[in-house]
C-alpha cells in the first residue's frame, strides 16, 4: 500500500450529508461484525455529530483530486480532545468513525486519514489517542495494529436475551443446588 493521491482536508458544510451517508454505510457495515448501533435509525443524529464537528474542526475528509462534481468524498475520520470531569495523567485524543469507500480501501486513504487525525490532535495538545475497533473486526485491527496500536481497554459484553436468561437460571439453580448439598454436608 502506498500513499495515496486523495487529498485530505477538513470537512465543510457542503460535505454533511455525504458524511452522514458515509457514516450510515459504516454502521450498516459493523453490523456484520457484532455492532448494534442501527444505521438509518440514527441518521439525524449522526447529522448533528458531523455538523458539530465541521464547525470544531474535528471532521477530515479524503477527496478524490480526479473528481470535481461534488461526489469527490472517498472517506473521512471523526477525532477529539478526551474530554470528562475525571483528572487524567496525559491528554489523550479519540479518534471514532474512520471510514473509507469500500471501492478505495487499499489504496492508503485510510492511513492518510488516521496519520492527519494523529497530527491535529497532537498538535491539540494529546499525548495519546485511543479509538475502538469491534473485536470481530479483525481486518480493522489488523490495520490499527500495523500502525502501532495495542490494545488498551477490553469491553466484555453479555446477551441478556432468552438464551441467556435461561442458561442463567438454570446455572443459578445448579449453583444453588451445590450450596445447599454443601450446607447438608457441614
Amino acid at each position: 500500500m502506498g500513499e495515496t493521491d486523495a487529498r485530505i482536508e477538513s470537512a465543510t458544510a457542503d460535505d454533511i450529508d455525504a458524511v452522514t451517508d458515509m457514516w450510515v454505510t459504516l454502521a450498516a457495515g459493523q453490523r456484520e461484525h457484532g455492532a448494534t448501533l442501527r444505521a438509518e435509525a440514527n441518521r439525524a443524529t449522526v447529522r448533528e455529530w458531523v455538523a458539530q464537528s465541521v464547525v470544531t474542526g474535528e471532521l477530515l475528509v479524503a477527496r478524490d483530486p480526479e473528481i470535481d462534481d461534488g461526489s469527490s468524498l472517498v472517506g473521512f475520520v471523526g477525532f477529539s480532545l478526551e474530554r470528562g470531569d475525571y483528572e487524567r495523567d496525559a491528554v489523550r485524543g479519540t479518534v471514532s468513525n474512520l471510514f473509507v469507500a469500500p471501492e478505495r480501501r487499499g489504496e492508503g486513504i485510510g492511513a492518510a486519514l488516521l496519520d492527519a487525525a494523529e497530527r491535529a490532535l497532537a498538535e491539540a495538545g494529546a499525548d495519546g489517542v485511543t479509538l475502538e475497533a469491534l473485536a470481530d473486526n479483525e481486518r480493522a485491527r489488523a490495520f490499527y495494529a500495523d500502525r502501532g496500536y495495542d490494545l488498551h481497554r477490553v469491553e466484555l459484553a453479555k446477551s441478556l436475551g432468552d438464551d441467556a436468561a435461561a442458561a442463567s437460571e438454570e446455572d443459578d439453580g445448579r449453583d444453588r443446588a451445590d450450596a445447599a448439598s454443601a450446607d447438608e454436608s457441614d
